[in-house]
């Protein structure tokens, strides 16, 4: 534009306005008030070392315990390194909690259920941490996590901890991460962990094995009595208690609990010796809490006796070694910069049929193999 144009576009450069003034105005304010950026400055959360945070967590320090369950949950390479330097010197301290599973359909009224009981455990004198496994949208990836803010009575609890997790559509990661966190919730001084599964798929299958005892929470007429005669998840529960016995439901919980008892007869003998109970409760109410406390004590008192306790625990430690190595191999397999490469071209050969996805799938763990051989 030229410099014509410029004085004509502003009428304060005609001529007729000859000798007027046109001040420049008022500056503009910053968009962030300096005072608050250089608190802002100050307040930066502060960056611990592996002995900081180990030295937190033995101190019973929840930001710092929550900060180490953070790297832990998280993808990136450098935060893994930190967690599992951390988690290595916890684990000496660990081991001296009871571990209990929580699972059941959406709807059971688990969290009302934890409250309750959670509020019991403390109320004993105990240090209670919840792991609550909140699913994730397969659409959006996000997840709610809500859990923390329907137990408003244990979440300002001073020897209670929550701390919900998202699934984010990986169940054996989820599952490794849980039970990761739960060595470092034992080194901070809890000495009760409780585990809320998602409440579907095979999620229980995951946390029935790293925890000493399976509760599985039930309703009264929601159709789950013919559900409670097929074996995957009664195998698994060690007691079995039928929520919600409260008003006109206590008759139908008190039916449902003879029902549940009957099925739980078709089953053979525990390994731990253990036969599985079946109670009712009302977490509304907070009725039938203590006697689920009571059968789980008198549980871990009598496989503490027959040895089945620590047997678990090691049969456990076993299993999530082997657990570990797959989830290894698989992330270091699709990590790989040539598997990247080369996986659209083998999708495309699949989707138009030619090639078929076990051959493809070979290919790629060829190339995959081949190219570690090679750098040997």
């Amino acid at each position: 534009m030229s410099d014509k144009n410029k004085k004509q576009d502003h009428i304060e450069n005609d001529p007729s306005y000859k000798g007027l003034q046109v001040n420049s105005g008022i500056s503009q304010p910053p968009s962030i008030n300096p005072r608050i950026a250089e608190r802002l400055k100050k307040n930066k959360r502060k960056k611990y070392s592996v002995d900081d945070f180990v030295k937190g967590i033995l101190d019973g320090d929840r930001g710092i315990l929550s900060q180490a369950i953070t790297l832990i949950e998280s993808s990136k390479f450098e935060h893994q390194k930190i967690a599992q330097e951390i988690i290595e010197k916890c684990l000496p301290y660990s081991g001296k909690s009871v571990r209990i599973g929580i699972t059941g359909v959406p709807g059971a009224g688990k969290s009302t259920f934890i409250e309750a009981f959670g509020k019991h455990v403390t109320g004993h004198g105990h240090k209670l941490a919840v792991l609550a496994i909140d699913p994730s949208s397969e659409r959006s990836k996000g997840s709610i996590l809500g859990d923390k803010t329907r137990m408003e009575e244990l979440s300002v609890d001073q020897n209670a901890y929550i701390r919900p997790s998202p699934s984010a559509g990986s169940l054996g990661g989820v599952a490794r991460k849980t039970r990761e966190s739960l060595i470092l919730c034992e080194a901070a001084g809890f000495d009760t962990i409780l585990i809320e599964t998602v409440g579907v798929g095979q999620s229980e299958t995951a946390v029935h094995s790293m925890v000493d005892f399976f509760l599985l929470i039930k309703i009264a007429g929601a159709g789950d009595e013919l559900q409670g005669i097929k074996r995957g998840i009664m195998e698994m529960a060690d007691l079995i208690s039928i929520n919600k016995a409260d008003g006109n439901n206590v008759h139908k919980a008190q039916l449902a609990r003879v029902q549940f008892e009957n099925a739980l007869h078709l089953f053979p003998q525990s390994p731990s010796g253990w036969t599985p109970k079946v109670l009712t409760c009302s977490a509304i109410e907070k009725t039938g809490i203590d006697n689920i406390w009571d059968a789980i004590m008198d549980y871990c008192s009598h496989t503490q006796q027959n040895g089945y306790f620590e047997q678990r625990r090691s049969e456990q430690a076993k299993y999530w070694m082997y657990e570990t190595i797959n989830e290894q191999l698989k992330d270091g397999f699709y990590q790989k910069q040539l598997i990247k490469e080369q996986i659209p071209e083998f999708e495309n050969k699949v989707l138009n049929d030619e090639m078929s996805s076990f051959v493809a799938a070979f290919k790629l763990l060829d190339a995959y193999f081949q190219d570690i051989k090679n750098k040997e």
